[in-house]
């Protein structure tokens, strides 16, 4: 911690030091007591999440936030305090990584779609939100040994699928390199290990080597007059390990575990240094990448060779200048390193295009899984670098076609494409391009959009997206009609009336999912593909199923008369059904629900669906038991909580015998935390016989937990 304070004084002065010692010391008090997994203090982990962002020279503000970014969430530090104590700006940033981790989802789809998109929206505000979170998970990474293996497994897999690609697609390859190899440490242990020992024989082996090519190089400076650095720098296992596994080689047919670095000051120095290393070694075909006049996606720029030496050994040598290899190291994060030594950064906004893409496209897309594919595809896609006709360079997934490149463009651009020449020749749509191709798209103001064929050639994330938002738009009318009959047809082939099954109230359900404004725009998602037919239709049977059970038996769940046993106030002669998501019973709290067409729907007076229905004014009534309900028979559902299924099972069938009641449905799981959950359906008499029952178990010391159902518990 001594450690942070220094580099505070050695690279920060005045509002912005007294800024960071200040949040430094709030941290400390706020975070007092608190351990981590290894026992340490916590405070050392914002403390570290500061040390990385100040080594990658992240402004005042945000190292504040890294000192501060855990408060909110662990200690009662509140956002007003944050607010007060530290600005609005720094409120945002600590607000934004605070999001990341607060949600609870129904799938890990649903979670893992939620946790891309909520980075996307944090990283479009203020990119430095990412920045921190990339830093707090490489600090979690290098302490992850004092964690369960199950978790170490998850915690780098989450890393290698979702925060290396993300560090490489903003050019932060210090931190990239770091977590690859740590994730490596933990899903392949063993190859891992391998590498250390061996790669370290190994270097020593080739430093003589290294040194030789170092100092010729050097030599071509000299001789050329031209001032820069030259050095080996060994490329991090995750990279040699994907070579080994990809290429099927050993380590001993590897021979670029070492790359030299050249570090020239112009553009000018690097191609003459680049000349004159291809006289000196021969150059291997198929090795040498430009990577200056086209920069990746990222902004990197770099030559790149491999050249078979005097040895008769291949060697990777790469050629930048000062500029570059800031930008190489440190990415997007280079903006404020090095900000006060440029006029501007041109290349910044640039930079975060492709993020405010993800975000135009997102919505597009047809569910979760559609979602979570099309950005890990975005995120690891090999370049295609393709030119416009005035020399634009535009980057495109492999195998990407003209249509990718004509939205690439603009929207209008691809919704009006007719055709496409390629290197000035006609070529149809569905054509592969290929690096270097100088791509011109034919519109028409006639064109009558996109076709529906177009999503099956294209390859980028982005193009597919504004397809479907064209036919979204553009064709509302058509998309209602085809969805809605759609539905009609398929409800009917399962024995269902559509009309009967699409009520206000299971509608509402299936917008609580998709968030639909009204039917019509429910019929035209269908319609156009952004969900399917079944998503919505199962949601509608479900609630269906619910609501009107197929057999009007006395007990809970299944419909029956007034007369049998229920008094709705203001009512007579309606027929009465029992909520199936409650299961009231005599003596429970009841209120009645009217329904459209279907009766008087009676839940649970604590039932957490009657809160979502309070707001259909007029519709809640009050409702009571007749003196003759206690003689039927009822379903009431509980849950038991246990570390142990079979004692969970055992004492549910033992007390449930003891009360000679009759259990009519069970179902077992484990949650997260690898405990049982035990859910069971149970035929009894009345409230009595169900409060007696969860006392009763509840009393066997062996059970953690146990409920009714549908209490809001």
């Amino acid at each position: 911690m001594n450690t942070v304070l220094q580099m505070i004084y050695d690279n920060y002065a005045g509002a912005d030091r007294e800024l960071l010692i200040r949040a430094y010391h709030y941290a400390e008090q706020a975070h007092s007591g608190q351990k981590r997994a290894s026992g340490e203090a916590y405070f050392i982990h914002p403390c570290a999440v500061a040390q990385i962002l100040i080594e990658l020279g992240l402004d005042s503000a945000t190292v504040a936030a890294a000192f501060l970014h855990d408060v909110i969430e662990d200690t009662p530090v509140t956002e007003e305090d944050i607010r007060l104590g530290f600005g609005e700006e720094i409120l945002r940033l600590v607000s934004g990584v605070t999001k990341l981790d607060k949600i609870v989802f129904k799938s890990r789809e649903e979670e893992e779609a939620e946790n891309f998109r909520k980075i996307f929206v944090a990283m479009a505000k203020d990119i430095r939100v990412i920045i921190i979170k990339l830093a707090d998970r490489l600090h979690n990474m290098r302490s992850l040994n004092f964690l369960s293996k199950e978790r170490q497994i998850k915690m780098a897999q989450e890393t290698l699928d979702i925060y290396t690609p993300l560090a490489g697609r903003l050019g932060i390859s210090q931190i990239k390199c770091e977590l690859e190899d740590l994730c490596l440490k933990y899903l392949e242990p063993e190859a891992f290990e391998f590498l250390v020992e061996n790669i370290h024989q190994k270097l020593e082996e080739r430093h003589k080597f290294v040194d030789s090519v170092v100092k010729e190089i050097k030599a071509i400076l000299d001789e050329s007059h031209i001032e820069g650095e030259v050095f080996g720098r060994p490329k991090h296992f995750f990279s040699i390990y994907k070579k080994m596994k990809t290429q099927n080689k050993t380590l001993d047919q590897i021979y670029d575990l070492t790359a030299v670095r050249v570090i020239v000051g112009t553009v000018d120095e690097c191609y003459e240094v680049f000349g004159k290393i291809h006289k000196k070694g021969k150059p291997i075909p198929g090795r040498i990448k430009d990577y200056i006049a086209t920069p990746k996606a990222n902004m990197y720029q770099s030559l790149h060779t491999t050249v078979v030496t005097n040895f008769g050994q291949p060697f990777e040598i790469q050629i930048r200048t000062f500029e570059m290899h800031r930008i190489a190291e440190f990415g997007i994060a280079a903006h404020w390193k090095y900000k006060e030594k440029k006029s501007e950064d041109t290349s910044f906004t640039e930079r975060l295009s492709w993020i405010r893409e993800v975000l135009d496209w997102e919505g597009g897309l047809k569910d979760s899984k559609e979602f979570v594919q099309s950005l890990k595809t975005e995120l690891y896609s090999n370049e295609l670098l393709v030119f416009t006709p005035k020399g634009k360079v535009i980057s495109l997934p492999k195998d990407a076609t003209p249509i990718d490149f004509a939205y690439a463009i603009h929207s209008e651009i691809g919704n009006r494409c007719t055709g496409a020449r390629v290197n000035g020749k006609i070529v149809p749509l569905n054509s592969v391009l290929q690096t270097g191709d100088v791509v011109e798209i034919l519109t028409s103001s006639a064109s009558k959009g996109p076709s529906w064929d177009w999503l099956k050639i294209v390859k980028s994330s982005s193009a597919r997206a504004k397809i479907k938002q064209f036919f979204k738009r553009e064709m509302k009318d058509e998309n209602i009609k085809l969805g809605k009959s759609m539905l009609e047809n398929e409800a009917k082939r399962r024995g269902y009336s559509l009309s009967d099954i699409l009520t206000e109230e299971s509608f509402a359900k299936v917008s609580e999912k998709f968030s639909f404004s009204n039917q019509d725009e429910m019929f035209a998602s269908v319609g156009y593909g952004a969900v399917t037919v079944n998503q919505v239709l199962f949601k509608l049977i479900d609630f269906y199923k619910k609501e009107i059970p197929k057999q009007p038996v006395y007990h809970g769940g299944e419909a029956r008369a007034d007369s049998s046993g229920v008094i709705v106030k203001g009512m007579s002669g309606l027929l009465t059904r029992f909520a199936g998501c409650c299961n009231p019973v005599p003596g429970d709290d009841i209120v009645g629900f009217v329904s459209r067409g279907r009766g008087v729907v009676i839940h649970r007076a604590d039932c957490p669906n009657v809160k979502n229905l309070e707001q259909e004014q007029g519709r809640i009534l009050p409702a009571s038991w007749s003196d003759g309900a206690a003689g039927g028979h009822f379903v009431a559902g509980i849950v038991i909580k246990a570390k142990d299924q079979g004692v969970a099972l055992s004492v549910l069938t033992s007390v449930v015998s003891d009360m000679r009641l009759m259990i009519t449905g069970v179902n077992s799981r484990f949650d997260k935390n690898k405990d049982a959950v035990i859910e069971a359906n149970i035929r009894l008499n009345g409230k009595q016989d169900i409060d007696l029952l969860i006392k009763k178990i509840d009393a066997d010391e062996r059970i953690d937990e146990v409920y009714r159902t549908a209490t809001g518990t």
